[in-house]
């Protein structure tokens, strides 16, 4: 019988798994608050801290669908997390398929142009570095184990549960729109949609760019949730207060400016979006009741 097995399994991972139907699906976690939430919703969880050393036998993913979802360790240019897993995974404890979800900041800075798969990977900050580490040690891995391997770069993920309410009640700025770059974005739930379909359909190293294809601003962004949630607008700054004022990671995020060209993904995939922009999934989300 399949089986499913998500490495990381939180709040994607549990959308992804609402759409496993009819197939076994068990979700890694490190902690019982976050093994409790799994069985509410009636899928298998499997304490295991990626962190600490641990047997093959221990991840269980002889032969399943694995969706590795798991984040990288938030300091480095490494991730130590999947080379440890991907050096578990070998012989009789190989999965069937392996889905692995990345980042578009493998990217870099890109000036705001449109991009597709074949741009260069030069990450200029370190969350994009681990992100490029793992993609090559899960690519190298499947290569010498003879399984598939499917990369999906990802954005910002917004949707239920997934919105700034806190910064925008503490009235944190933003950048000036002139100044804001291009930021990309794609819903929750279209995103556990592709990922079914990687596992499905995605062909073998291949990358994948999942993003709605209609980039707006960080301060767009802002802008109109407040507006939703009748929140005021937060304050604008200027580049040189937002240096000083705003987070190193908030930073990170406004220092790179690109667009994120989808094709591939909906070609190749036979991806149906169900928030095509960044107003049909707010508009979703106004209509489905609390936004916590």
């Amino acid at each position: 019988m399949d089986s499913v097995l998500i490495v990381g399994c939180g709040d994607i991972g549990l959308r992804l798994a609402g759409l496993c139907s009819g197939t076994p699906v068990t979700g890694l976690v490190r902690s019982e608050p976050s093994a409790a939430r799994l069985r509410a919703r009636r899928v298998l969880p499997k304490l295991l801290d990626l962190d600490a050393p641990f047997e093959p036998d221990d991840l269980a993913a002889a032969n399943s669908q694995l969706y590795y979802l798991a984040p990288p360790p938030p300091h480095g240019d490494t991730d130590p997390r999947v080379q440890a897993v991907c050096a578990a995974l070998r012989g009789p404890h190989r999965p069937r398929k392996v889905v692995y979800i990345s980042t578009t900041a493998v990217y870099g800075d890109c000036g705001g142009r449109w991009i597709d798969e074949t741009a260069p990977l030069q990450p200029g900050t370190a969350r994009g570095r681990r992100r490029l580490d793992a993609e090559r040690h899960w690519l190298k891995w499947g290569e010498s184990e003879g399984v598939p391997v499917v990369v999906l770069r990802v954005p910002g993920i917004y949707g239920p549960g997934r919105l700034p309410l806190e910064r925008l009640r503490k009235g944190l700025p933003v950048l000036a729109a002139q100044e804001s770059p291009f930021t990309n974005r794609i819903h929750a739930d279209d995103l556990a949609r592709v990922c079914l379909l990687a596992m499905q359909r995605g062909r073998a190293g291949e990358a994948y760019n999942v993003a709605d294809g209609h980039p707006t601003s960080m301060s767009d962004y802002f802008n109109r949730i407040a507006d939703i949630l009748s929140l005021p607008r937060p304050p604008v700054v200027d580049r040189a207060t937002a240096e000083r004022e705003l987070s190193a990671s908030m930073l990170s995020f406004l220092s790179e400016s690109k667009r994120i060209l989808n094709t591939k993904m909906l070609n190749e995939l036979g991806v149906r979006l169900q928030y095509v922009d960044l107003e049909q999934g707010l508009a979703g989300l106004s209509q489905a009741g609390p936004f916590e």
